[in-house]
């Protein structure tokens, strides 16, 4: 078992190695901590002050996969590329990936080298993802843009549903929720 004082330490040497900061911004590492401890936590952050963090150094620290649900394919592909660029393990699935690039990944999380994979909502009614996603070690699961569940995704993105039998067909694994914008009764 690793100290306190040594996994402090890790964390900022992990920060400083893979982001080049010496220090958190605002409540990033209260965020990181809660996560590291696996505590369900909700995040409630302006554009702009490091929300992604909040969940991609926490994944580097932890055991198995971060499952990343995001409402944007484009978002999905900048954050993978960014990952990537600073020697972190991260994929996403979309219906562009043809079924061997598919299992290629899923390969990959199985193995526990991916610690990020990003996947939009209406993965979720995939029949292969759901059967790979059995065999994956998850550390948590973290939900961008939280806000779309309640706000609109409901309507707009009617497979944000599906996030509640995801959380019950894995209730151990912490999860993770990131918004900018979520008034009281969405929070």
């Amino acid at each position: 078992m690793i100290s306190q004082q040594d996994f402090q330490e890790l964390k900022f040497k992990t920060l400083r190695y893979f982001w080049g900061y010496d220090t958190f911004r605002d409540s990033q590492e209260a965020i990181i901590d809660s996560v590291i401890n696996e505590n369900d936590t909700l995040v409630l952050l302006p554009t702009g002050a490091g929300k992604s963090l909040c969940y991609q150094l926490p994944a580097l620290l932890k055991e198995g996969t971060c499952l990343v649900i995001s409402p944007l394919l484009a978002l999905m592909k900048d954050q993978v590329s960014q990952l990537k660029s600073r020697g972190i393990e991260a994929e996403y699935l979309s219906s562009e990936l043809d079924e061997y690039d598919a299992e290629g990944i899923y390969d990959r999380c199985k193995e526990g080298l991916t610690k990020l994979l990003y996947i939009s909502p209406e993965r979720l009614t995939n029949k292969q993802f759901l059967q790979n996603i059995e065999e994956i070690q998850m550390s948590f699961i973290a939900v961008d843009e939280a806000h779309c569940i309640s706000e609109w995704g409901h309507d707009f993105r009617p497979d944000y549903r599906l996030l509640r039998p995801l959380f019950d067909q894995f209730p151990d694994v912490p999860r993770l929720a990131l918004t900018a914008t979520a008034a009281a009764p969405t929070r």
